[in-house]
């Protein structure tokens, strides 16, 4: 194994704004909506307790592991793991692979989350679900209108991301997550002063027992490991700018924390007024785009259209901030790899994923009956990069780490040569080489529909 080579890049120039930027890319839509949806869905306290065990285990150690590889070799996961050992090239290839698809659709719904801004601006929502749920396939079947929003959306990003590290994405991180967190706060509070509003939280926090089964189990480990943006070379990426006396193992304790804080706040702000409204918390990807913007306009013209306007300006900062990472991912690749400067790879990217994104948009509509084993192309390209590229990656960054890495290295690498404490290190390995490919290999499986 090859050591690292010495290279100029521009890095994170604060602790905080790599805390921000990293809990940024694991914060996203699915904290949002997939988290209140599942667990909703899946028994509330008892999902959201297994939720946070797996979040311990999985979320620390993986990203550790991730950590580590990127800002020991200063490259983005390609080339880190070229450098590393070029048996292990493919996971980085993989983690590319995996952040490109996911921007051929994901900024599809980032843009929905920005015309609903302007849509409850506008006075567009009404109490009753069915109103909005024609709103929504109004929107997602369309031919200009969602191309349109997608191309918003896709612009922002292309900003942020071609002004590089610490005067793009870590200033952007330092004005949004502040600010996606406030509009939180906001809802959670309007959120609790709802009639019946404890009985969503007793539902959400307090574990029913009888309810666990292997279904729930295996909802809330993929929804813990989706969460935290792993396997796909994000956080390998982001570390990559990081200087050498940072804490690391601080670090991937306290990101993933920040997530689950959100998901959790999320959870607290949808399923009281979700409860206390009486609408059904099972329903999906509408819970966000259909439910959430009736239960708002049940509290009057006024009042519903501030905390609509709130909530969907929230969902698009979430939806920023996971996607500026998946883009830097495709970027910072091009950089190292293929020695483009920073402009170009953005603009040339980003250009064939808005192409992309157009086929991903069209195949909600009029494109719709082109599709493979009953998926179109948005629902094939979530399927080939959640269901396997991104497990794959997260299995064999962890085996990489425990059994094929030197063991010495490693350590060194984690405690900074020694001046950072980090007593958990065996028991850490020990994750890496035995546990968690195990849970991930589950979470692989199931997505594939083989359990």
């Amino acid at each position: 194994m090859q050591e690292p080579k010495a290279s100029h890049r521009d890095q994170f120039v604060s602790k905080i704004g790599f805390i921000l930027a990293a809990t940024g890319s694991a914060v996203g839509l699915g904290n949002i909506w997939r988290f209140p949806f599942l667990a909703g869905k899946n028994g509330g306290g008892v999902f959201v307790l297994f939720y946070l065990v797996c979040v311990v285990v999985l979320g620390f150690g993986l990203m550790l592991a991730e950590f580590i590889i990127g800002r020991h070799t200063q490259l983005s996961s390609v080339d880190a793991f070229k450098e590393l050992d070029k048996r292990f090239t493919f996971v980085g290839v993989m983690g590319v692979l995996a952040a490109f698809i996911i921007m051929g659709y994901y900024p599809v719904v980032g843009g929905w989350s920005v015309a609903y801004v302007f849509k409850i601006i506008l006075g567009e929502f009404s109490t009753d679900a069915v109103i909005m749920g024609e709103i929504f396939d109004s929107l997602t079947k369309g031919v200009g209108s969602p191309i349109f929003w997608t191309a918003v959306y896709m612009i922002v990003n292309i900003v942020i991301v071609a002004k590089g590290i610490s005067t793009g994405i870590e200033n952007a991180s330092k004005v949004m997550l502040p600010m996606l967190f406030g509009l939180l706060i906001i809802l959670v509070i309007r959120s609790l002063t709802l009639p019946n509003a404890m009985e969503g939280l007793k539902y959400l926090f307090v574990p029913d027992f009888s309810k666990i089964s292997g279904e729930v189990m295996m909802a809330a480990l993929g929804q813990a490991f989706f969460s935290l943006s792993l396997g796909m070379g994000c956080m390998i990426t982001y570390a990559s700018y990081l200087g050498k006396n940072e804490n690391l193992v601080e670090n991937a304790t306290v990101v993933p924390i920040l997530d689950t804080l959100v998901a959790l706040l999320a959870g607290v702000v949808i399923i009281p007024a979700t409860v206390s409204f009486g609408f059904d918390l099972g329903s999906g990807p509408g819970l966000v785009f259909v439910t959430v913007p009736a239960i708002f306009a049940t509290m009057g013209p006024v009042i519903g259209r501030i905390f609509g306007i709130i909530f969907f300006s929230m969902v698009t900062l979430a939806a920023l901030t996971s996607s500026i990472s998946l883009l830097e991912v495709v970027v910072s690749y091009l950089i190292d790899n293929r020695n483009w400067d920073r402009k170009r790879a953005v603009v040339i990217t980003s250009i064939i994923l808005f192409a992309i994104c157009i086929a991903s948009s069209l195949s909600m509509g009029i494109w719709s009956k082109y599709t493979v084993k009953g998926m179109n192309i948005f629902s094939l390209l979530d399927w080939i990069a959640n269901n396997v590229l991104l497990p794959l990656g997260g299995i064999f960054i962890t085996l990489f780490v425990g059994w094929f890495w030197d063991r010495d290295k490693v350590k060194t690498e984690v405690t900074n040569n020694g001046t950072v404490k980090f007593s958990l290190f065996n028991a850490w390995i020990f994750l890496c080489r035995f546990v968690i490919p195990i849970i991930i290999a589950l979470v692989l499986l199931s997505g594939i529909g083989i359990i």
